[in-house]
């Protein structure tokens, strides 16, 4: 059984290029974000981690680390890092998971249970291993989106994901589709009209379950 969203993410002790850590401890009060590889020094991987490289301060403006998840050693992604940073024009200071037991792929559902890569695996080997984690400072799983080898994980859509998740958990309410931050939000069905006035003042009924305010400043 895979995990689904809100399970409690497994407390695995993982080796990362910065030391043994484990995961439950290493998100701590934090949100988290958990992105997956299926082999270090390969195009689309090297373009990816070097977008999250860039996006250091916006990670630190949610409160929220990332780490790295790929079936190479320790080694290999010290090394990998030095091309990821070449890429990105920028430290890359997440840790990257070495995951070559695959105790992480399988854990997360990435990857069958009694899967073994052969000696010399190929990124088609783990091409699974292409997902991304967003966890809650709960431990749990919030969202999760995987993609295929050939596309590039697209993080301006991870940001507003974390973004809307973070609102909602704050604040109590909905988004709706394509909703980005200062625009209007849904209010709970739960919420009787009295008590959404009292807390949001006006709001705009589209249909009696569908109910739009701004969100008090």
């Amino acid at each position: 059984m895979g995990l689904r969203i809100n399970d409690e993410i497994p407390n695995l002790e993982v080796e990362t290029d910065q030391g043994t850590l484990k995961l439950h401890d290493w998100i701590g009060d934090n949100w988290a974000i958990l992105f997956s590889h299926p082999k270090d020094f390969t195009p689309v991987c090297t373009t990816e981690f070097g977008a999250v490289a860039q996006l250091a301060d916006e990670w630190e403006k949610r409160g929220t680390k990332v780490m790295g998840i790929s079936v190479d050693s320790v080694e290999d992604h010290k090394k990998w890092k030095g091309d990821i940073e070449t890429y990105a024009g920028t430290k890359a200071s997440f840790p990257i998971i070495a995951d070559k037991n695959l105790k992480v792929a399988k854990a997360f559902d990435m990857l069958p249970a009694e899967f073994m890569l052969p000696d010399q695996p190929a990124p088609a080997d783990s091409q699974t291993v292409r997902v991304v984690f967003i966890v809650g400072p709960d431990k749990k799983l919030k969202l999760s989106m995987t993609y295929p080898m050939n596309v590039g994980r697209n993080f301006a859509e991870v940001l507003r994901a974390l973004d809307a998740l973070q609102t909602a958990a704050k604040e109590n309410v909905a988004l709706p589709a394509n909703w980005t931050t200062g625009e209007d939000v849904i209010i709970p069905v739960a919420v009787s009209d009295d008590d959404a006035r009292k807390k949001y003042g006006e709001f705009e009924t589209v249909f009696p379950y569908l109910r739009k305010t701004k969100l008090p400043s």
